[in-house]
């Protein structure tokens, strides 16, 4: 059951990533570059220097080669040998990831830089050219595009849940 539940959701996350992708099998964002520059902006920043974190909070855009992400609240680790070099970013309060050819929103991601990878929790639906998938959690590999979606943790008052989706057909002609 978990291989066929696998195999629908790749073929799912092909779909929305579009005819080039789909061939692959990969989301669009394959290759995205997690170290270019960050730029970011908001109503209010606080470092805290001693723990080599800096807050973020009030209409938060961060924006990464072609990736922005809009939230109201964000935290930024660092490690700051020789210069600043962003390790993490928590993202929480509506949070939206937008690429050229997608967006994805939550309640909560995380954006693992070392790693390329983007964790999204929370009501999380993506979305790309009418077709959407909606879920509990939603990883995104940037370096082999590969993202997966379910239905969340089961725990604590967390039922856990089921991915669901609507997709547009291209019309083929006649």
């Amino acid at each position: 059951m978990k291989t066929m539940m696998r195999v629908i959701i790749l073929a799912t996350v092909a779909v929305l990533a579009g005819p080039a992708a789909a061939q692959d099998g990969v989301s669009a964002l394959r290759g995205h570059n997690s170290k270019a520059p960050i730029d970011l902006s908001a109503d209010r920043a606080e470092a805290q220097d001693r723990a080599d974190r800096a807050i973020f909070a009030g209409n938060v855009v961060v924006r990464q080669a072609n990736l922005t992400l809009r939230t109201q609240r964000l935290t930024i680790a660092y490690a700051s040998s020789g210069g600043i070099d962003i390790n993490r970013i928590d993202a929480s309060g509506g949070v939206t990831v937008l690429s050229p050819s997608e967006t994805a929103r939550g309640n909560f991601a995380t954006y693992d830089l070392d790693r390329g990878l983007i964790t999204m929790v929370g009501d999380v639906r993506l979305e790309r050219q009418g077709s959407s998938l909606s879920g509990g959690r939603l990883t995104i590999d940037l370096n082999s595009g590969r993202a997966t979606m379910d239905g969340g943790l089961r725990g604590v008052n967390q039922q856990g849940g089921r991915v669901t989706g609507r997709f547009t057909v291209a019309n083929r002609g006649q």
